[in-house]
């Protein structure tokens, strides 16, 4: 599982197919943090066994949990235990970010994923944090995971991003569902993962009350548990009191000493999911978005313009995105007679 810093030519030309919540694969990337996390917060929370807690914690009863000295593993089928929406809008061919004039509508498509993350049991505070990249950075306890904020270009928030179509038959679809998720597209009858960019608050809903404290709703890749927005008295927590990663130490329905938490503050700006890492994270359990769309079909591309599949690779020179003049360029063919064969 672990990331790779570029993709194959196929999987690259997927993305032109069809993409939303995905990009390159990245790799966690550490940078230097003005943490505004105080001593305290990194001596109790860097000894801290969450074993039992995580046994106690309303995890949904299709995620196999298993437990070694030091490491829990977590394998979900990314399928949530709360209600989807039936259809969702999704990106045309060839549109990373949709709006509502570059998306159509399809029939939920999410479908169950092979997942398997271990997470240590005693999380590690760090004061430098790690970047979350597109993709799994956490397993929520309704089943599904937990994305950054961003969509595929890594800059479009995608709570901020949200809109709603409706179709020539007269069926209305959102982007991103009231629960805060929506399945990556699949094409030609394949699934997508559903995932989360923010406060899902069909998956609250069954833990905490409206004005009660919140519990545990799922598990970050470092160890560090993620929360509702509200405090241990109930109070709506700002996202002006969070650490650059939604980060803060305070009391909690299983800590009523404090701990280091994340909290999904149910903003709808960069806030809104996880954008960095405080604690010691395994970037090998960092998983990239999954492709979008079918893959092209090279060797039946490459047959089309009589040349051989190796050819055809080496004419992009593996680059992302696709640079298809310069490709059709190396072929000695045109753009449109490049993209015809890849069924662009």
């Amino acid at each position: 599982m672990k990331i790779k810093t570029s993709l194959s030519i196929a999987a690259a030309l997927s993305i032109v197919l069809l993409s939303a919540c995905s990009s390159s694969s990245e790799s966690s990337d550490t940078i230097a943090a003005s943490s505004t996390t105080d001593t305290a917060a990194t001596s109790s929370s860097s000894s801290t066994d969450t074993t039992d807690v995580v046994k106690a914690a309303s995890w949904n009863p299709t995620i196999k949990i298993s437990y070694t000295d030091g490491s829990i593993n977590f394998q979900p089928d990314g399928i949530p235990n709360h209600e989807r929406d039936a259809y969702y809008a999704v990106p045309n061919a060839g549109v990373v970010v949709p709006d509502a004039n570059t998306a159509n509508i399809i029939k939920d498509p999410t479908s169950a994923q092979t997942y398997s993350f271990d997470i240590p049991s005693v999380p590690t505070f760090s004061s430098a944090t790690t970047k979350t990249s597109l993709g799994s950075i956490g397993v929520m306890i309704s089943g599904a995971v937990l994305y950054n904020p961003y969509e595929g270009d890594g800059t479009t928030v995608a709570m901020a991003n949200n809109f709603t179509i409706t179709n020539a038959a007269g069926i209305t679809a959102s982007f991103v569902d009231k629960c805060a998720g929506h399945p990556t597209p699949g094409m030609n009858g394949t699934g997508g993962a559903y995932h989360y960019h923010g406060l899902p608050n069909c998956v609250t809903a069954k833990v905490d009350t409206t004005k009660g404290a919140s519990h545990i709703i799922g598990i970050a890749l470092d160890g560090y548990f993620i929360y509702g927005d509200n405090d241990i008295n109930g109070k709506a927590v700002p996202s002006s009191a969070l650490d650059e990663c939604n980060g803060i130490t305070s009391p909690t329905p299983e800590y009523p000493s404090g701990i280091y938490h994340y909290v999904l503050p149910g903003s709808a700006d960069a806030t809104s999911s996880i954008g960095c890492f405080h604690g010691k994270v395994d970037a090998s359990q960092i998983q990239a978005m999954p492709q979008m769309g079918a893959m092209p079909d090279l060797a039946a591309a490459a047959k089309k313009l009589g040349i051989t599949e190796t050819q055809l690779k080496d004419a992009f020179n593996n680059k992302l995105p696709p640079d298809f003049p310069t490709a059709a360029k190396n072929l000695g063919i045109t753009e449109k007679e490049l993209k015809a064969a890849l069924g662009l």
